[in-house]
């Protein structure tokens, strides 16, 4: 495979945009878009932490995460039962990545609520919500930094994720929806600034693969993340702007 469906290289992310300060309400907000995938970030602070952390002195981060009815082409019933178990899984996979980059014994008795809403789906909704996720938890907590309630931040890195798997026999970066539920292997990976590895999420869906090509997806993720990380650290560093695209 040469050349995709959308025209990019195996080895091209689609475009992608972080809008900060979406919503004027939360501490923190973006609006992360991978291609078509879009998805609303928010982060909340909270003064309290759950019951199992009470006078520990520490702080906790925990996301929530859904699908609006036509994020997809056809529509959704919502979820008003509770999160179905695809949701439960991802809403998980976001608060493990965030909490990743968070020194827990910093934040004090706080707990920061991320919300993931997806309002329109072309595959990656997971890898954009916690890419974009770690904006609006960087920004809410810096909010409580600014105020003087905390000395520093606790955030001690970035954390970023993106997909990858093998499309008609070559490994491809950032699958879309199509590529996606076409793919003979589906992987999602979760990594930091540092390069260090948070979550490897890979499924053979066809036919079994070898470690040689683990090793080249597992490569061609970091080299994705790499260039997320970058526009995550452009986006915080960024005084006054709010939309950052690569």
């Amino acid at each position: 495979m040469t050349a995709r469906a959308d025209g990019r290289a195996p080895d091209q992310l689609r475009p992608v945009r972080i809008t900060r300060d979406y919503i004027r309400h939360p501490e923190g907000s973006v609006l992360v878009e991978f291609g078509d995938t879009k998805v609303i970030c928010t982060a909340t602070i909270e003064d309290k932490v759950p019951p199992f952390l009470k006078g520990q002195g520490k702080g906790w981060v925990t996301a929530e995460y859904g699908m609006l009815p036509r994020s997809t082409n056809t529509r959704m019933n919502r979820e008003r039962g509770g999160p179905s178990g695809r949701s439960q899984e991802i809403q998980r996979l976001v608060g493990r990545s965030l909490r990743a980059v968070v020194e827990m014994a910093k934040m004090g008795e706080r707990t920061v609520w991320v919300d993931c809403d997806v309002i329109q789906a072309d595959g990656g909704t997971r890898t954009a919500a916690i890419t974009g996720s770690f904006i609006a938890m960087a920004d809410a907590i810096g909010t409580v930094v600014k105020a003087g309630a905390l000395p520093s931040t606790p955030v001690r890195d970035c954390v970023a994720a993106i997909s990858v798997g093998i499309v008609r026999g070559t490994p491809a970066l950032d699958l879309n929806y199509v590529e996606d539920s076409s793919a003979e292997v589906d992987m999602n990976v979760v990594m930091t600034g540092a390069g260090a590895f948070v979550e490897v999420q890979g499924t053979a869906e066809q036919t079994p693969f070898a470690k040689a090509r683990l090793d080249e997806l597992l490569a061609l993720a970091g080299d994705g993340i790499a260039r997320l990380i970058g526009l995550q650290r452009r986006a915080l560093e960024a005084r006054g702007d709010r939309r950052f695209t690569l």
